[in-house]
């Protein structure tokens, strides 16, 4: 069904092509300032243009005196309205009717009597002068007209607004749409109010990049209206350099008018020798827009940028490796991905020939998503000879966006390499692990997960999915100073998420954050990542060169590698998922609390509002669980939990189960040996009584 519609949808479009083209050769209907006799209001501005009469015969105004001939009023009318004003397309109040008049040139035909009949109807376009022969194309030539913001009729009787754009305004920065702005088929410059969150998120990580080192250069590819690179040169100001790049014509014109509405000056580069021409003329003014019209991969092959964002329409595969090539040392690349279908395992297909990653629907399918998206940002920058840190990941309902912190040389490409493994997920119990390091192949791979679910279920039970990203998905260092600048700059809006983030990243319930710059803290390394801080700066002057800071960016590569266990636990598990039948589930936070006076790490999951991220096994998650949990019945009970499960483990009950069948059989033996012996018995009841 999808491709017999596209089909329908390409078939279309190329006899709307056709049409126009056919119209623009025919030239124009009617004289400027004076509207075609087919368009018209009311029927009866139609009928008086016919002068209906029933005294005597009158011909059809729109229809030659050969296809038509001149009838009496009744008749007229029910003409003008079953065969003209039946089948007009309706604009802004007028209809246009359908017209059979000599006014396009009718292409030739086998036969010459039936070419005039066939190919004479047409309408006349209310806005611009094309002749379109079919209903269908007139309609889809008039929403074309709209979704350019041609609404202004070229005839003096119909009114029409004087500009059919709409200002937006978010984040102080006002932004002109045009209609049909939410929809991206309909519109060349697209903007989306869903993706507030997502624009807030960049911003913050390009304002802690920011504060690292001044003036950086930042790259917005995909700018469609220009409000994500505006918002950056609105409030960061001098400390960056925005270049807003879009290969379409109409989306880079509305970029320039959103900078002059929000009083920016904009320099604009529509080819690519404007770049080399721009490099002589020295430092440029850091107030000033740089907007280009270039394809993505161009602009990022012939430039190097401190922060690059890439927010293409589907998936951004197809220029990582162009972002990766000339970013700079400890840069920052931002990507989002709202190609939702294929990450959530919706098209599986799709995902393994855009991302080479096989994976299934799981409990966990928001974190999966954004694992394989790392997976492939970390082999397109291993194939430069650069590494990545893993910033932030966040996967929600519209968009799937993974910051990441370059680290040029092999042996943090490789060191990244490592870390895409293929996971083992159990398709009964949920259970995942990640396999071991190493190329060898196991005799039994199920082994490596804490289930024993292979063993006591029939078959396979287990799927591997992958390759997959491995490490860590948060920076703890990086997401406090966000959180900062977002208070700082007074985005309430992500302030919740950040929260629920750091939490995540800490894999820790409390919620102690402050407020004070993170500069005060002496945090000079974040994740193996060297970080300038205010109080390094006179280091660093005292000490020049490239030498000491390899050094220590050795040195904390080395601290990073003894400090794996202070990542969060991988993935984690839905409550309701492994919820108890006949049970009530404990409150989401008592049971977070529960699982941590266990010993176990725990905090919520931004991935999932029910979701528990811990390091406890899936067995001990159901044990605590089951401990807590009431039953949904009173049942003459008033002292609440059930006595039997209060101190039950699950090992305990797994064994307890395996005797208790054991017994069982025991039991059904002796009761067939009895049954025997008893029979035997009444056959011979003689022999029986001597005994």
């Amino acid at each position: 069904m999808a491709a017999e519609e596209a089909a329908e949808a390409g078939l279309s479009a190329e006899r709307l092509q056709e049409a126009e083209e056919e119209a623009a050769e025919n030239g124009a209907s009617s004289a400027g300032g004076e509207k075609h006799l087919s368009i018209q209001r009311q029927l009866a501005d139609l009928e008086k243009l016919a002068d209906l009469n029933e005294a005597e015969k009158k011909p059809c105004p729109l229809c030659p005196e050969e296809k038509f001939k001149a009838c009496y009023g009744h008749k007229l009318h029910r003409h003008l309205q079953n065969l003209h004003w039946k089948i007009s397309v309706e604009f802004e109040g007028y209809r246009m009717c359908i017209c059979h008049l000599p006014c396009r040139v009718a292409k030739p035909n086998f036969v010459a009597d039936q070419a005039f009949s066939k190919m004479g109807a047409h309408y006349h376009c209310i806005i611009c002068s094309a002749t379109i022969t079919r209903r269908t194309d007139m309609i889809g030539h008039i929403n074309r007209h709209v979704n350019k913001g041609e609404t202004e009729s070229r005839f003096i009787t119909a009114p029409a607004p004087k500009s059919s754009c709409e200002v937006l305004k978010e984040a102080d920065t006002d932004v002109q749409v045009l209609p049909n702005y939410f929809t991206p088929q309909k519109t060349d410059s697209y903007f989306n109010p869903k993706m507030k969150l997502n624009r807030q998120l960049i911003f913050c990580a390009l304002a802690v990049l920011a504060e690292e080192r001044k003036p950086i250069e930042c790259l917005d590819a995909f700018g469609a209206t220009g409000i994500m690179g505006l918002q950056w040169a609105k409030h960061l100001r001098s400390s960056v350099r925005v270049t807003i790049n879009d290969c379409n014509e109409n989306s880079v014109t509305m970029i320039q008018e959103n900078c002059h509405l929000n009083k920016m000056k904009v320099k604009v580069s529509a080819k690519e020798e404007d770049y080399y021409e721009a490099l002589g003329d020295g430092e440029e003014n850091t107030d000033t827009i740089e907007v280009t019209k270039m394809d993505a991969n161009v602009i990022m092959h012939l430039r190097s940028f401190d922060f690059i964002h890439l927010d293409p329409f589907g998936t951004s595969v197809n220029y990582l490796d162009s972002a990766f090539r000339n970013v700079r040392n400890l840069g920052i690349v931002s990507l989002t991905s709202t190609d939702i279908s294929s990450l959530y395992a919706k098209a599986q297909h799709v995902t393994l020939r855009h991302y080479g990653c096989n994976i299934v629907r799981t409990e966990y399918y928001k974190e999966l998503a954004a694992r394989t998206v790392i997976a492939a940002v970390a082999r397109s920058a291993a194939r430069c000879n650069k590494g990545i840190e893993v910033l932030l990941a966040v996967a929600l309902e519209h968009f799937v966006l993974v910051v990441v912190r370059v680290l040029r040389g092999p042996s943090p490409a490789d060191d990244s390499a490592k870390k895409i493994r293929y996971l083992i997920h159990c398709q009964w119990c949920e259970e995942r692990i990640f396999q071991k390091e190493g190329n060898m192949v196991e005799e039994n791979p199920y082994q490596q997960l804490p289930c024993d679910c292979h063993s006591s279920m029939p078959g396979r039970t287990a799927v591997v999915l992958g390759p997959l990203w491995s490490g860590a998905l948060f920076n703890t260092g990086f997401l406090r100073r966000m959180l900062f600048e977002a208070v700082q700059y007074g985005l309430d809006d992500v302030q919740p998420l950040l929260k629920t983030v750091v939490c995540e990243a800490e894999c820790t319930t409390s919620k102690n954050f402050s407020t004070h710059s993170p500069s005060d803290e002496n945090k000079q390394e974040e994740c193996g990542v060297y970080i300038k801080t205010p109080d390094m700066l006179a280091e660093s002057d005292v000490v020049p060169g490239k030498r000491k800071n390899n050094e220590v960016m050795r040195n904390a590569t080395k601290r990073q590698k003894t400090d794996n266990s202070a990542e969060h636990p991988a993935f984690y598990y839905n409550i309701h998922r492994h919820s108890i039948k006949g049970m009530n589930m404990p409150k989401l936070n008592k049971f977070l609390n529960y699982l941590s006076e266990a010993g176990y790490r725990v905090s919520r999951t931004h991935f999932d509002p029910m979701g528990v991220r811990t390091n406890a096994p899936l067995a001990q998650f159901k044990t605590v669980l089951m401990k807590h949990s009431t039953p949904t019945y009173a049942g003459g009970q008033t002292e609440g939990p059930l006595q039997l499960t209060e101190d039950v483990q699950v090992g305990d009950q797994l064994q307890a189960a395996a005797d208790s069948k054991a017994k069982d059989d025991e039991l059904l033996e002796e009761k067939k040996s009895g049954d025997t012996a008893a029979i035997f018995a009444e056959d011979c009841p003689t022999h029986c009584a001597a005994n």
